[in-house]
């Protein structure tokens, strides 16, 4: 009999995914052992009547929505849960995800997965400067529940913390390099040339999801720090020449050029929160978030994840599998981009118009 998993987060660029694997056969052919419970605000959004239609049962509410909570985890063995810095802020995110861990207990929720980011500014000797809010939401959560009891003798919640990082597909708009007049294609952030980007694509999102619930013997009590790929723009421009027989270079911005190129860089990191309620701008929140990148705070176990997913894609196999062309807008991942929540427009670094980067 198949077990049901409810998923917070789950019409989202990384919720999709995992929820579509969840539900697949599979590798041997056989049905899925799971069923998916989809909690979203919109049931007739695209998103949501996509996951209805290929198994998922949609359930109307709000993470921070306790008796939504509530109801959603009745009769259900797992629980996948990536809440939404960029909507509530992170201490409205902490506080939730303490709510919907009580609420996983009192349901005896047996695996719980929390969708985690790495606790950045512990991991920068708690300097301000990689303050990034949805490090700080997710990677405090993440840091509480490595000290939760796991043993699976009892019959208590067992817990994993699912950490990811950037998503390959970003590519396509926030890290989508600029085409000069000649058709070279620019690459550029406020990072340096040595600094290394971790790069997941939505298809291994959903692998590792599902071998996290496949094998509980093997991720529960553990932080499972995930990725596909990591590489500096100097690396993602050669590879993409490599692919594309286009030429492509990095730009090394200082923040000050970097963040000179948006408009409305002003508007909350946050859409929930207004700045006069203590949210942080987008610039403020995104100086610290390229602080992280720039300063290599963030690093991966390249050895272990290959030993365990060896077919992890590649940044080359990516942009073939794609047809990435280097174009901006190719692909609309982030739900609230796609319905024209907190959107900024960048200008050219050409001093030309300017273009939705996609938040």
């Amino acid at each position: 009999m198949s077990k049901i998993i409810a998923v917070i987060g789950g019409t989202g660029a990384q919720g999709y995914p995992i929820v579509k694997g969840l539900l697949a056969p599979s590798a041997d052919g056989t049905p899925s052992p799971w069923k998916v419970r989809v909690m979203t605000r919109n049931p007739a959004h695209h998103r949501a009547q996509e996951l209805a239609a290929a198994g998922a049962e949609l359930f109307p509410g709000s993470f921070t929505d306790r008796d939504a909570v509530d109801k959603l985890f009745v009769g259900a063995y797992g629980a996948f849960v990536n809440t939404d810095t960029y909507t509530v802020g992170a201490p409205a995110e902490l506080v939730a995800a303490f709510m919907i861990w009580e609420l996983a207990n009192a349901h005896k929720i047996r695996h719980f997965v929390w969708s985690n980011l790495e606790y950045a500014l512990r991991s920068g000797g708690y300097d301000p400067m990689y303050n990034s809010q949805n490090h700080l939401g997710k990677g405090r959560f993440g840091a509480f529940l490595t000290a939760q009891p796991n043993n699976p003798k009892e019959n208590g919640t067992l817990w994993t913390n699912f950490t990811v990082n950037c998503y390959m597909e970003m590519l396509t708009f926030f890290f989508a390099p600029e085409i000069m007049p000649d058709g070279t294609r620019v690459f550029f952030a406020p990072v340096n040339e040595d600094s290394s980007i971790l790069l997941i694509s939505q298809e291994d999102m959903a692998w590792w999801a599902r071998y996290t619930f496949d094998n509980p013997d093997l991720t529960t009590g553990q932080e499972l720090k995930i990725t596909s790929t990591q590489h500096t723009f100097k690396e993602i421009a050669e590879t993409f020449t490599k692919v594309t027989g286009i030429p492509a270079t990095y730009r090394l911005l200082s923040m000050d050029d970097y963040f000179g190129l948006f408009n409305g860089k002003e508007v909350p990191a946050a859409t929930g929160v207004p700045i006069s309620e203590g949210g942080l701008t987008w610039e403020d929140h995104f100086r610290c978030w390229w602080a992280v990148w720039r300063d290599n705070i963030l690093k991966r176990d390249m050895n272990w994840i290959r030993s365990i997913h060896p077919n992890a894609t590649t940044l080359e196999q990516w942009m073939r599998d794609t047809k990435y062309e280097g174009k901006f807008g190719s692909m609309r991942l982030l739900k609230n981009s796609e319905d024209h929540v907190g959107n900024l427009r960048r200008k050219s670094i050409l001093e030309g118009g300017y273009v939705d980067v996609g938040f």
